[in-house]
């Protein structure tokens, strides 16, 4: 009875975490399918096309989940070195000719066999969590210390990427999570916080004010000043850059308290551009109202919620930050997602995870979330 007891207790698998992640895919897919069916239909001549694809992904991220849940996390960290490397090299692949894949002027996908177009920068998240956590780990004794605590750190896990992701793809969203939670990392893992307030303060305003001067003088990324302007006042360009920030504002003030009713929602007909992505929150908030909004959040707080335990419960500080980093990841995505969706920051093109359509980033979050519930030995 007694090591019947303690198999029990020793079991890698937190279920109320495997449940949330359930239902947010369950509404995920099902947002999908609603927010796209008008713009589904009037590109492909089927209602059903994106959400398909999105409904596939999610089939085959689970497949992935049960087919990684057998191997052990702390192998990640021997393949460390080689794990940094394939990110890094993956995010240059978009400028090979005949790999390379261009939608809306953005080079920032590749083409793979048998499976269509992926996005590397998804990969590069996650490669960059586990390859942190383990030089993290490997020397948590000198982490106080600027350079291998402080400097290094920041140019392997940030610098060749952010580099990569703004000079080759213009990807600021993504430059922008990693930097968030690669520095939730190294502050969760012992850095010095005086580090970041001095040296990251510094990099933090040189790099905005870089960004603006090539926006201002020299035109390259000016349309991120445009986005800010129309934060501060959609409505002096309503038909053009105001006009997404303006739509899903509609959408979310005719939903009311409880919705105009699931499918109902009149501003995902072209609109809102793409309500599919990165603005489905807004449609969700149209058909479910601020009961369903309220449902979601709550749904992302307890994900949070079970990763933080997750991360203090951990037998050993390689899967204590592995938990940190995918936790951080998901958590800023949501929060920054909802945040521009109800007009709170700029838009920044940051999705919604487990409900924007994306197949890459769906199988990765999937992939994500079981590796860091394996090593949960101690929660019960």
């Amino acid at each position: 009875m007694k090591s019947k007891i303690k198999k029990e207790k020793n079991k890698p698998f937190d279920f109320i975490l495997f449940m949330v992640v359930l239902l947010l895919l369950g509404l995920g897919v099902t947002m999908v399918l609603s927010a796209s069916s008008p713009m589904s239909l009037a590109t492909t001549s089927s209602s059903y096309t994106y959400v398909a694809k999105q409904a596939f992904a999610a089939v085959l991220g689970i497949a992935v989940m049960l087919f990684i849940s057998v191997i052990d996390y702390r192998v990640l960290s021997k393949f460390s070195k080689l794990i940094w490397f394939v990110s890094i090299v993956i995010l240059l692949l978009v400028v090979v000719p005949g790999i390379g894949v261009t939608v809306k002027g953005a080079t920032r996908w590749i083409k793979v066999p048998f499976f269509g177009s992926i996005q590397p920068s998804e990969i590069t998240k996650l490669g960059l969590i586990i390859s942190c956590a383990a030089y993290l780990t490997a020397n948590r004794s000198e982490l106080k210390k600027l350079w291998k605590g402080f400097f290094l750190p920041i140019i392997l896990f940030i610098g060749f990427a952010v580099a990569i992701l703004m000079g080759v793809q213009s990807h600021l969203s993504a430059s922008v999570l990693i930097i968030l939670t690669i520095s939730m990392m190294m502050l969760m893992a012992g850095c010095k916080i005086s580090h970041f307030v001095v040296f990251g303060g510094t990099g933090a305003t040189v790099g905005i004010a870089g960004l603006y001067i090539l926006a201002k003088k020299f035109g390259i990324g000016a349309y991120r000043l445009k986005r800010i302007t129309a934060f501060i006042n959609p409505w002096s360009d309503p038909l053009d850059t105001g006009w997404q920030i303006i739509q899903g504002l509609y959408a979310i003030g005719s939903g009311g308290l409880f919705g105009v009713g699931l499918g109902n929602s009149r501003q995902k007909y072209l609109y809102i551009s793409e309500p599919h992505n990165d603005y489905i929150f807004a449609v969700l908030a149209e058909e479910l109202g601020f009961v369903g909004c309220v449902l979601v959040i709550l749904l992302f707080a307890v994900f949070i919620w079970r990763g933080i335990i997750i991360s203090m419960k951990a037998p050993d500080m390689f899967g204590s930050l592995l938990a940190c980093g995918i936790t951080a990841l998901i958590g800023f995505q949501a929060i920054i997602n909802i945040a521009v969706v109800t007009s709170s920051m700029p838009v920044t093109g940051i999705s919604l995870p487990f409900f924007s359509y994306g197949g890459t980033s769906l199988i990765i979050l999937l992939a994500a979330v079981r590796h860091f519930t394996e090593h949960l030995k101690t929660i019960y």
